[in-house]
């Protein structure tokens, strides 16, 4: 079995469009939700977003794919050239054969959708794009990747609602760690934050209708009321150790573990009792091959709903009862809810805390809820070492994904 090391990474968030941005941002507690512009939504109930700003594909993009392109892909297709570039990968040290893309969307291309569905009604269904049905399907930002970067092993989109960037990072870790392939792009892209987008979910009551922005994203605290939306992309470049190593690349971390299960329990709500989230952690730690007194930092889904706080809770409490010093936080306080880009980008800020030895504090938490009774990481606490750190992602219909990651040298 193949060691598997991260090389490059991309960012695109409410808080950084690169990772640097992203990352300093993310250290320094900015929160990235502010009140909704991309369209006027009173009539939602619904005030605030996470929303991606001065937002610039050019500086990465060609002109005509991004005039092309729905927004989740570009939001990918940018990240992803910022991760490529990092990673210093190009057909002069990987064959285009071994080179694979593992990445996915919680719902693709819905401003498409949204603005298509729109045109028929007014105008008829003469009038709909031909660009329609390659806008909106969730593999295109998998598929655009693979062209644009001439990935000719597989390409693969995953969905599985919140837990999508998470499970295409997992499953790019198992094809390269059992040799069929020996790098992978891998992240998730969203772009939701639309009528349609905060309609549904406010349809079913998912979303906070606090209007302070500061107030309206606070996972693990009592008086939380719902998630945030939010969008963006994170895209990161795996490699086998061995070819990384060879080609002197720049590691900067490595992957040691991914456990992945399903609650079987409800179509929007998790397992109360947090079983499916327990099973998915301790799968992880068992494959890293360490105790779970080794975890340093749990980034945790962290959703600001109250059945997904108490539930990740009380299955942090019982796979790390043992464990006196792991911290515990949710960035979903600074950039709201990406759906299906979340674990993407919560996998670039876990590899930050390792690298930077500082935990993103668990932003907005004033009172902490009594069924949340884990350690969190605040101003006072969150320079530590982390040698060991998880990522959690929990989506609708019970997806449970958990990556762990170490430092390497």
């Amino acid at each position: 079995m193949n060691r598997v090391v991260i090389t490059g990474m991309g960012a695109v968030t409410p808080i950084g469009n690169d990772v640097e941005s992203f990352l300093q941002n993310l250290f320094h507690s900015k929160v990235g939700i502010n009140k909704i512009t991309k369209f006027d939504s009173e009539p939602t109930g619904i005030s605030v977003a996470g929303e991606v700003k001065d937002f610039e594909p050019l500086k990465r993009l060609d002109k005509k794919a991004v005039k092309r392109n729905d927004l989740f892909v570009n939001y990918a297709l940018y990240s992803a050239h910022e991760a490529m570039e990092m990673a210093g990968l190009t057909e002069d040290n990987i064959k285009p054969e071994e080179l694979g893309v593992i990445y996915g969307s919680g719902i693709g291309g819905l401003t498409t959708i949204e603005q298509q569905v729109i045109k028929m009604h007014d105008k008829g269904p003469k009038r709909v794009s031909p660009l329609f049905v390659p806008n909106s399907i969730v593999n295109m930002a998998a598929g655009d990747i693979s062209i644009t970067f001439n990935a000719r092993n597989t390409s693969q989109a995953i969905v599985t609602a919140c837990s999508t960037g998470t499970n295409a990072i997992g499953n790019a870790f198992e094809y390269i760690k059992e040799g069929k392939a020996e790098a992978m792009i891998a992240g998730g892209s969203e772009a939701s934050v639309n009528e349609i987008g905060i309609s549904g979910f406010a349809a079913i009551t998912a979303l906070s209708k606090t209007e302070d922005p500061m107030k309206a994203s606070i996972p693990f605290d009592k008086d939380r009321n719902g998630f945030v939306m939010g969008e963006g992309a994170g895209t990161l470049i795996l490699e086998s150790y061995d070819h990384a190593k060879n080609r002197g690349a720049n590691i900067l971390a490595e992957i040691v573990g991914y456990g992945t299960t399903s609650d079987a329990y409800h179509m929007t709500a998790p397992d109360p009792d947090g079983n499916g989230a327990k099973r998915a952690m301790q799968m992880a730690i068992d494959e890293a091959g360490i105790d779970a007194t080794q975890i340093d930092y749990i980034n945790a889904h962290g959703t600001s709903t109250h059945a997904n706080d108490s539930a990740e809770s009380k299955a942090i409490n019982e796979v790390f009862a043992k464990n006196d010093h792991v911290k515990v936080s949710s960035t979903k306080g600074m950039t709201g809810h990406a759906l299906g880009a979340a674990g993407a980008i919560e996998a670039v800020a876990a590899i930050g805390a390792i690298r930077h030895n500082q935990m993103p504090v668990n932003v907005g938490v004033v009172n902490q809820d009594e069924e949340c009774t884990v350690d969190l990481v605040n101003e006072s606490n969150k320079k530590a070492p982390v040698n060991y750190a998880i990522s959690n992602s929990f989506g609708f219909g019970g997806h449970n994904a958990v990556i762990a990651f170490k430092g390497c040298e």
